[in-house]
């Protein structure tokens, strides 16, 4: 099992309203995330943007590649999009800065 974590970075002038579609995530997505091997993940957002994000997959560029080819995932970054400070022209999932794992206690 692979860990994995990411960080992006969200717009300040939008932390409330990224909290509040976090809470509204569409059964859809959720369901596809859980098909394409996204397994105990979390998102953790700190008042001054900073997104940290963690998952457990088998394989993460495996999850990812699916991810991408379903139609959901296209409306859902392409809603997203709006909120992130470090985005340019891609999805925010393309721009997930994945950090290292220097140290795991069992």
């Amino acid at each position: 099992m692979e860990r994995v974590c990411f960080v992006s970075r969200i717009r300040p002038d939008r932390l409330d309203e990224y909290r509040r579609r976090h809470q509204e995530v569409w059964p859809e997505m959720t369901s596809a995330l859980s098909d394409c091997g996204w397994a105990n993940y979390s998102l953790f957002l700190a008042d001054n943007g900073l997104l940290v994000g963690y998952l457990e997959t088998d394989d993460f560029e495996t999850a990812l590649s699916r991810m991408a080819q379903t139609g959901v995932n296209h409306r859902w970054q392409a809603d997203m999009k709006q909120f992130f400070a470090d985005g340019g022209d891609q999805r925010p999932d393309e721009g997930f800065r994945r950090l290292p794992e220097i140290f795991h206690l069992d």
